[in-house]
């Protein structure tokens, strides 16, 4: 499904490379962990899969085509199935919470009942179906989270990356966002994650970063 073949990226006025000949293959339904210290190139390596960052050199493969070499308007065909979970949430708080999943659907021109039953369905997964008209400022920071990810499974996509998601949040919090993410992979999903805390998803395949590049 993901093929990284020599893959390096510098961002411009940096002396070092971000990440640096990364190979390695991800198959359509795997878990996937990706580890390091802080600025080992995680990010940088989650966000190359849907061409928010292009490589220097290499090529991003995502089922067979080069993401890197993609012109601006196909962006959004390729994104259409992948799911997307960063630090920064992107939540719009003068949106409910019903709302702010309904965004990417609205935008993608679903019809209006589809829509919504596809919404009120993510949304309960994430155990939010009670807090569909919740404000973001009236959520925890665990709730919050799950919104965020609400919004990126409501199309139902096959592959869903998410950059530290549960970063911030307490013991508790974490372990059931986790879960989350381990429930999606059982129903086939493709779910990359980067995360300091390994032990929130038992059996994932481990990518391990150091100073942009792949330990063993």
């Amino acid at each position: 499904m993901i093929e990284f073949r020599r893959v390096g990226k510098r961002y411009p006025g940096g002396g070092n490379d971000a990440v640096a000949d990364l190979e390695f293959r991800i198959d359509r339904g795997d878990l996937v962990v990706v580890g390091g210290h802080s600025g080992a190139g995680k990010s940088t390596l989650l966000k190359m899969i849907p061409a928010i960052e292009r490589p220097t050199v290499g090529a991003v493969l995502v089922e067979g085509q080069n993401v890197g070499a993609l012109r601006p308007s196909a962006l959004p065909f390729l994104r259409r199935n992948i799911g997307l979970v960063f630090q920064d949430q992107k939540l719009l708080f003068d949106r409910n919470a019903f709302e702010n999943v309904m965004l990417p659907l609205a935008i993608a021109g679903f019809p209006h009942r589809e829509a919504g039953r596809r919404v009120f369905a993510a949304l309960d997964k994430v155990g939010l179906g009670d807090r569909e008209r919740a404000m973001p400022s009236a959520l925890s920071g665990g709730e919050q989270q799950r919104l965020a990810i609400a919004r990126a499974v409501v199309h139902r996509p096959a592959l869903l990356l998410a950059d530290e998601p549960t970063a911030h949040l307490d013991p508790e919090t974490a372990a059931a966002v986790g879960g989350i993410f381990l429930d999606f992979h059982r129903v086939g999903v493709t779910v990359l994650v980067a995360t300091y805390d390994r032990s929130l998803f038992p059996g994932a395949r481990r990518l391990d970063l150091d100073h942009g590049r792949l330990r063993g």
